[in-house]
């Protein structure tokens, strides 16, 4: 049997992340989420998501039961860095494989964020996997109309400010 491991959401401007492990052979899927806020200074200057994926990575196939003749095929995402590392030093480079996670294991994921920025109030576009730059602006936007929701943004990302003013900009006061 094999357990995949895969995120959605890292490059995303809304929310946090989601780290999610899926049996291939049974369908069973658990995930959990790295908070916006490891995306936000100061945690993400001193890039703590790594060690937060590393962490849930480990509970999620703790929970999981990880059986001792299973494999783990893990994404090669930047965001598992540090997790793959950990993975070959606990269960050894014959058992975890970096691998490009598709099928259910990748759609649950994305579910599994999709279902969380609607929680925000945010609708994505529907076909953001295919205009990306487009999915972008269109959170952009939507957090633009409403500076209240900057808190949902990752703000971490040196290019944003670009982007956003992290202080009220002129054009905001009305003059």
């Amino acid at each position: 049997m094999t357990v995949q491991v895969d995120d959605a959401g890292v490059g995303d401007l809304l929310f946090g992340a989601i780290i999610g492990a899926h049996r291939k052979e049974t369908g069973e899927f658990h995930y959990d989420i790295i908070p916006v806020n490891y995306f936000q200074s100061p945690y993400f200057r001193k890039k703590l998501y790594l060690k937060k994926a590393t962490e849930l990575t480990l509970r999620l196939l703790q929970e999981m039961k990880l059986g001792a003749d299973e494999d783990v095929e893990i994404c090669r995402s930047f965001v598992f860095d540090e997790t793959r590392e950990e993975l070959f030093r606990k269960f050894g480079k014959e058992k975890v494989k970096t691998a490009i996670i598709s099928g259910d294991a990748q759609q649950n994921v994305e579910t599994a964020y999709l279902d969380e920025i609607r929680n925000l109030g945010y609708e994505p576009l529907p076909d953001r996997d295919e205009k990306r730059a487009g999915s972008f602006f269109h959170m952009l936007r939507w957090v633009k109309n409403d500076r209240t929701r900057l808190k949902y943004a990752k703000t971490g990302w040196p290019r944003l400010k670009r982007y956003i003013h992290l202080r009220q900009a002129p054009s905001d006061t009305g003059g």
